[in-house]
């Protein structure tokens, strides 16, 4: 006997416990992200892991949920790991819940849910538990996801505010503000020579190399999503009681996302990145670490962007293209919500 054709949108049935619920997880959620733990089909999984281990969780609300370079299931992956690899671990282990509005198209939840598996297999990651929810029409806006991760420290690895010293090189993975330009010429209907493509990329390998090679000389990693490179290292400055000295002419930012925050009236400073991080390092490791970087996809155009300093504590300086300073400061109020 043939089985029944999956209904084309999310209805309230599938997040009833019921017989619908378990269609939607058996021919769309299990058969998608099939492992052997998620395969027991329990409640939560017992995880195999030795030694000090880092977690992660964060929600995803981005609209509109597919947008150039990407859609809101690859980033919820990359997020996760990425924010994981930033406490200096290897990322293992995802937990994956969907919160879907009634009226979703089907097709739209198979693709996104195909792009969290590429991601997931991109980064290594298993997808072990998760839930999955459906509210009514209107009451959601068609899928939210959050994503738990959980990866074991790298043994070399000692990640910490405490370990900034004056003198540290401030270096960047890759072109700032580009993520968040994507949504919102999305969003806008901006239209370019050519579209502006989200960032969203896992960082885990490129960082676990880094830690491979230098280990503790590696002293802090953060990933300038939300309020951007400026947020991040304002945050920095303050907790650290030192200086941060950003160099303008060395700060990437590609001509036609320089241009659409011209346009919109934005800083490129500010504006969330899903694929770059920025890493304090001593400063004899700057020029091997770039290295380093540089033979990844994700930080082939890695860069040293600022350093460290005893001056200007617990402020954050740019040294202008004509040889002038300003003071940067930290993002007030939300310039841009659901970018994440």
């Amino acid at each position: 006997m043939q089985k029944p054709a999956f209904p084309e949108t999310i209805q309230l049935g599938h997040g009833s416990g019921g017989i619908m619920t378990r269609e939607l997880l058996d021919q769309i959620v299990f058969s998608t992200f099939s492992n052997p733990f998620l395969d027991r089909k329990h409640d939560g999984s017992v995880l195999p892991t030795d030694g000090p281990v880092a977690i992660s969780t964060d929600s995803f609300v981005v609209s509109p949920i597919f947008f150039q370079g990407g859609d809101i299931g690859d980033l919820a992956v990359n997020g996760t790991v990425n924010d994981v690899a930033m406490c200096g671990a290897r990322p293992e282990y995802l937990s994956l819940s969907f919160i879907l509005e009634e009226g979703l198209p089907t097709a739209d939840f198979i693709r996104i849910a195909q792009s969290v598996r590429n991601a997931a297999e991109a980064a290594g990651v298993l997808i072990v538990t998760g839930d999955t929810k459906v509210v009514e029409r209107g009451k959601g806006d068609k899928i939210f996801i959050n994503t738990t991760g959980i990866g074991r420290v790298h043994p070399r690895a000692d990640i910490a505010l405490s370990n900034v010293r004056a003198g540290d090189r401030l270096l960047l993975s890759g072109p700032l503000a580009a993520h968040g330009m994507a949504i919102l010429s999305k969003r806008e209907g901006l239209q370019f020579e050519s579209e502006i493509s989200s960032d969203t990329a896992c960082l885990n390998h490129m960082v676990l190399e880094l830690l491979d090679c230098f280990g503790s000389q590696i002293h802090l990693l953060r990933d300038p999503t939300r309020g951007g490179l400026a947020s991040v290292c304002s945050e920095i400055a303050q907790d650290s009681k030192l200086g941060i000295e950003l160099w303008e002419t060395a700060l990437p930012v590609d001509a036609q996302v320089a241009a659409a925050c011209e346009i919109l009236g934005m800083d490129p400073l500010y504006v969330a990145n899903e694929g770059v991080c920025c890493a304090l390092v001593a400063p004899e490791i700057e020029t091997a670490a770039l290295e380093i970087m540089r033979r990844h996809p994700t930080g082939s155009r890695a860069v040293c962007v600022g350093s460290v300093q005893n001056a200007h504590q617990g402020k954050v300086i740019m040294k202008s293209s004509v040889g002038g300073n300003r003071i940067v400061t930290p993002l007030l109020g939300e310039q841009l919500p659901r970018i994440c």
